[in-house]
């Protein structure tokens, strides 16, 4: 099976230390901006039904606003309670200022 590249967004939609939704075929990503360096992730939270790109993110977390759990944005992995499994990242390429990802 062959990975396919998928175009996300702009580098200049996402706001820097920000975070926005993007939905792509069947995926449903959050797109992240910490200081000039895009990170993707999963967009809906592991522990409930929160979105991750409505959260708030500090010192390279995202914090879920829906119970207050947070993820480290660059490994996925769930580092504050009540949040314990992680999220999914995506390896990001930036080129020409667009963002894409690669999925198989």
């Amino acid at each position: 099976m062959s990975a396919d590249r998928l175009f996300l967004c702009d580098t200049q939609d996402v706001p820097i230390y920000g975070v926005i939704q993007v939905e792509v075929d069947d995926l449903l990503l959050a797109v992240y901006n910490l200081n000039g360096e895009i990170f993707v992730t999963d967009d809906r939270c592991t522990h409930g039904p929160g979105m991750l790109s409505d959260g708030c993110i500090e010192d390279g977390k995202i914090e879920c606003d829906f119970h207050g759990g947070e993820f480290d944005i660059r490994t996925g992995e769930a580092v504050t309670a009540p949040c314990m499994v992680p999220i999914k990242t995506y390896t990001s390429i930036v080129e020409n200022d667009k963002v894409f990802i690669t999925v198989e």
